[in-house]
């Protein structure tokens, strides 16, 4: 499960990246580093870490 900031900066990103009409194509919690991995539009890359820092690819 995702920590409590994560989730909340997650809604947001995804919020903000589908407000620029491009398309999510992937939210996924790696398991291993337990960072949200978020792969939308052509080449854009989010990394959003435990403590919600984000940052983007």
């Amino acid at each position: 499960m995702p920590t409590e900031i994560q989730a909340i900066r997650c809604f947001i990103m995804c919020q903000r990246i589908t407000q620029m009409y491009l398309p999510l194509y992937l939210v996924r919690l790696d398991e291993r580093t337990g960072d949200i991995f978020i792969l939308a539009g052509e080449e854009l890359q989010v990394l959003i870490d435990e403590n919600g820092e984000i940052t983007i690819l």
